[in-house]
C-alpha cells in the first residue's frame, strides 16, 4: 500500500460572517480529512484579524494514495470563533482531495487556492485561502520507518549514541 505526504498551510480568510456583536472575533480553523476525527488538526486562534483572520499555519498529513483517486474523500476546513461560553461556528469549506490533486499535479503538486466559506445551505460569506503540496508516492512501510526514526531522534536524550 502506498501513501503521500500532504502539507497544508491555512493562510487566511476574509470577509467572514460576523458572529459576535460585542466582543472581537477570535477565529481558528479545524481541519479534517476523510471525516477522520483522529486526523483533526487546528490552527492557533487569530486574535487580531476578526472577520479577516490570518494564520499562515502549516499542517502535515500522511494520506493513503487511494484517497487521492476517490472523489468522496474530502478535505474539510471548519472555522470557529473562540468564546468563553462555547465556540461559535462561522462556516466551512469542503474540497475533494482528488480535485485538489488533479488541479495541483500539472504545477508540480502544489497550489494556492481560495474557496467560498459556506454555512449550511445558506449563501456563502467570505473566502478561505490555503496552499498545499502533495509529496511523492511512497510505500507505507517506508513512511512508517522514516517516521519512527524521526520520532526516535527527536525523543532520544542529547549526547547519547
Amino acid at each position: 500500500m502506498e501513501c503521500r505526504k500532504l502539507e497544508l498551510t491555512i493562510n487566511s480568510a476574509n470577509d467572514l460572517r460576523e458572529v459576535r456583536r460585542i466582543f472581537k472575533m477570535k477565529v481558528y480553523a479545524k481541519v479534517f480529512i476523510g471525516g477522520n476525527q483522529i486526523m483533526e488538526k487546528r490552527t492557533p486562534v487569530d486574535k487580531h484579524g476578526q472577520t479577516n483572520p490570518a494564520w499562515n499555519y502549516t499542517m502535515k498529513y500522511s494520506i493513503s494514495e487511494s484517497w487521492i483517486h476517490h472523489h468522496g474523500t474530502m478535505l474539510v476546513i471548519k472555522l470557529y470563533c473562540k468564546r468563553k461560553l462555547g465556540d461559535r461556528y462561522v462556516g466551512e469549506v469542503h474540497q475533494s482531495l482528488k480535485q485538489l490533486y488533479d488541479y495541483a499535479y500539472p504545477m508540480g503538486g502544489s497550489a494556492m487556492v481560495c474557496f467560498p466559506v459556506q454555512m449550511g445551505s445558506a449563501e456563502s460569506q467570505g473566502q478561505l485561502c490555503f496552499t498545499y503540496r502533495f509529496g511523492e508516492k511512497v510505500a507505507i512501510e517506508k513512511q512508517m520507518l522514516a517516521e519512527s526514526i524521526a520520532s526516535f531522534l527527536l525523543t532520544s536524550p542529547s549526547g547519547s549514541t
